[in-house]
Order: C-alpha cells, then structure tokens, then sequence
C-alpha cells in the first residue's frame, strides 16, 4: 500500500499534514514530543499558584502536580479519539487552564482547598451539557464574535510569552541579561532551524530551540536541578486525594467560568481549523470539543487537579508546523501519562528554564493573533463588523490592562472579567451583536450623510 505508508521525506511531510495520514509512531514522536515541551510549564503554573495559596504540603503538591500531567495526558487523548459525542476528533493539546486560577486562590482562602475541588467536579458538568447542547446556542456566535475570540485569545498570550521571556513572573532575577540572552538564542535557534532545515526537519524548529536554549541555560547554571533529588522511579497517581466540599458559592463561581471557557473553546476549535486545516470546524467538532473539556474537567477534579481546556499555545505552534496528524499528537499525551508515572521524567521537563520556554514560543502567539484577523477579514469589513470588532477588542483588552477600572463590582465579577480579555471581548461582542441594526442601517446612515 505504497500511497498510505510514507517512505520518503515528501510522502512524510505530507502525512504531517494530513490529520489521520499513515505514520509511525516513532517517526512522529518528536513532534509529540515538542507539544509537550510548549505547553508543559505552562500546565503546572496553575497548579503551582493555588498550592500554594492553599499551603499544600510538599507530598500533596507532588501529588497535585503528578495527578495533573495525568488528566492533561487523557484529555488530549480524549479530543483526538472521541469517546460517542464526547471530543471534538481534533488535534488539540488539553492542559490546566489559568481562567480558574483567580477564583480558586479565593475560594482556598475562605474555604479550603476541598471547596476548589468540589466545584470542579460538581461544575464541570455545566461546560459537559453546554457541549452537548451546542447547536442549541451556537448560533449567538457568528463569525464575527468567533474572529474576536481567537484575535483576544491572541493578545492574551503575550504576556505570557513577555513575561516567559524575561524569566518567568515572580523570578527575582526577572528581565536579567542573563534570562534575556536565553530567550534570545532560543528564538534565533527556532528561526535559524526553520529557514536552513528541508522536509519535515523545518518542522522540528521549536524542539531545537528548546534543546539549545536547555543546553545553554546548563552551561550558565541557570537549570535547577534540585528537583531531581531523592525520586523514586515510580509513583502511582492517587484517585480522590482531597475530600471534596460542595460549596454552593464556589459551585457558582466556577460555573460562570466553565460557561467563559465553553467560549474560549469555540475560539480555540475555529483558530485551529483555520491554521491547521484550512477551514472553520464543524459544529460537531466544536461541541464536542466544549464536551471533551467538560469531562475531562470532571475526571480531573476526582483526581483533585483543576479543570483543563485545549492550550491556545499547542494551536501557535500547529501554525508555525502545520503538523495535525492526531497520531503524532497522540504521542504527546501518552507522553503526557508516562510522565505521570515518572517523577524523573517529570522532573526533567519542569527544570526548562522560563526564558528558554519564552524565546520559543512568542512568535506563536502572534500567529494566533494574525489568524484572528485573517478572521475578522473573512467575516467581512462590513460597518456592522467593524463596530463589533472594534468595540469589543477596545474594551476587552483596554479594561483588563487597567483591571482597577472593575473595582465596584461585586468580587465574584472581578474574578471572572477584571484579567480575563477573552471573556470581556466576548461577552461585548454578543451584546453588540444582539442589539446592533443591520448593515443596511449603516449603509442608510452613510448615503444620508452624502
């Protein structure tokens, strides 16, 4: 069967492209592998912060954090290889999502770290049903409100990718010369890799970077080693290792936030299409993405982890590869579920220095934000549009640069809209969209002023 087994470089670069082309699964790895590596930092920092706030100990943290490689690693299986309506049979990389992490480090404060776990569990079922009830309320979002989505997506990451850059948010040594040198080589690595590499190589340009940018951080001493000291070689992940506690107000609060990730999900299936595969997704694909979520969500928080959504930064590097194959992507989660087994090999991922992570991946983010203005074109450069786009861009990014401006609010409010771009963006762009007149009001309102 010579036209589905690659032999050569042409015939594997185009099974790369191809979401179910014939691969093996050796030959993919390595672009399962740089999967992992973009997103893997950026999975535990959540974790990281509400430990924290909730004062873990040390075990309980360990087990938090192993428990969480292991639900990112099923969700992502899960997406890829749907279970009846439940994945949306995309490429997509799931991870724990930072949307929660405001509210969580609230609730911990107050109630405990089981009260967190007890929302996610007994809210995830909200995003599960708003998935498979999609077609439903899908219609509220047009490819306008979509375009916003994905371009608010896109500005929110970069940030991150700013803050990864200069050593990581918090790092006493933040903005050093020593931090932005890495990043710095790390970048060119990437952009050297991929413009003098051929075939499906080019395509292995942000693992270079990382490898360069890891070697490098050894030799000037910047990769902390400690936390490969005294592991064992295997560790099971526990099952329920907090008592959950139903708390109705964290229950709400967690509730109106699977409803703001059910969004992000719809930006997420439509930027991953449109760089990946050259198309919007169909409606299936997108509710039952919002579904995946949702499950996954559930089983993460009987593994008292926090919920998990597709990582915007996996969908950047799909638009530099254009690599898709869900066998391939496949790889990373299994690698994602080893890894929850091997402390080591856990270890090993989280001594990647910050500034290495950042100077691989801020080009992506600005891929994520062009594909949302190829978007907005796509939709049209209608008045109607434009006001849309406009309006809610302006006061989604605006508002949450100056996140001051929410302070009378209600506290549960500013913990679901004062930080969070992609919700306020969203939200503007329903409600302008709801109540805006046609396009042929704008047109009559032109010729009257002519």
């Amino acid at each position: 069967m010579e036209g589905h087994t690659p032999t050569g470089g042409q015939s594997a670069a185009h099974a790369l492209r191809e979401m179910d082309g014939q691969i093996s699964f050796w030959r993919g790895l390595p672009f399962g592998l740089q999967h992992v590596m973009a997103m893997f930092v950026a999975n535990l920092a959540p974790v990281f912060l509400v430990a924290a706030a909730a004062r873990l100990s040390p075990e309980q943290s360990a087990t938090v954090i192993q428990n969480g490689l292991l639900v990112a690693g099923l969700g992502t299986c899960l997406q890829l290889y749907p279970l009846w309506r439940i994945g949306g049979r995309l490429p997509m990389v799931t991870g724990i999502s930072f949307t929660y992490v405001a509210a969580a480090v609230t609730i911990v404060a107050h109630q405990g770290y089981g009260a967190v776990v007890g929302a996610v569990l007994a809210a995830g079922f909200v995003e599960l049903i708003l998935g498979l009830t999609a077609d439903h309320w899908h219609r509220f979002v047009p490819p306008i409100v979509s375009a916003v989505v994905v371009t608010s997506i896109g500005f929110s990451l970069l940030s991150v990718g700013a803050q990864s850059f200069g050593g990581g948010a918090g790092a006493k040594d933040f903005g050093s010369w020593s931090n932005l040198i890495l990043a710095t080589v790390s970048l060119v690595a990437c952009l050297a890799f991929q413009l003098l590499a051929r075939g499906t190589a080019k395509q292995l340009s942000v693992l270079f970077g990382l490898v360069v940018g890891y070697l490098l951080a050894l030799a000037m001493g910047k990769v902390d080693l400690s936390g490969f000291r005294n592991l064992q070689v295997l560790s099971i992940p526990h099952f329920m290792p907090f008592k959950p506690v139903f708390d109705p107000g964290a229950i709400i609060s967690f509730a109106l936030l699977y409803l703001v990730s059910s969004v992000e999900v719809i930006g997420d299936t439509t930027a991953l299409c449109r760089v990946g595969l050259n198309r919007r997704p169909t409606a299936a694909e997108t509710s039952g993405a919002i579904a995946g979520d949702g499950a996954i969500s559930i089983v993460s928080g009987a593994f008292g982890s926090l919920p998990l959504t597709s990582f915007a930064q996996n969908i950047g590097l799909i638009a530099m590869t254009k690599v898709v194959n869900r066998k391939v992507i496949l790889s990373g989660g299994l690698i994602l579920v080893l890894a929850s087994f091997m402390p080591g090999f856990a270890a090993l991922f989280n001594s990647l220095p910050q500034a290495v992570l950042g100077g691989c991946t801020i080009m992506m983010f600005g891929n994520i934000i062009l594909s949302g203005f190829q978007m907005i074109a796509e939709a049209g450069f209608s008045q109607r549009n434009i006001t849309i786009a406009a309006l809610a861009l302006t006061v989604g990014i605006g508002f949450t640069q100056v996140h001051e401006i929410f302070a009378a609010f209600p506290p549960l409010f500013q913990s679901i809209f004062s930080t969070n771009c992609i919700a306020v963006a969203f939200v503007v762009a329903v409600i302008a969209n709801l109540v805006l007149p046609g396009e042929e009001h704008f047109l009559a309102s032109a010729s009257d002023e002519d």
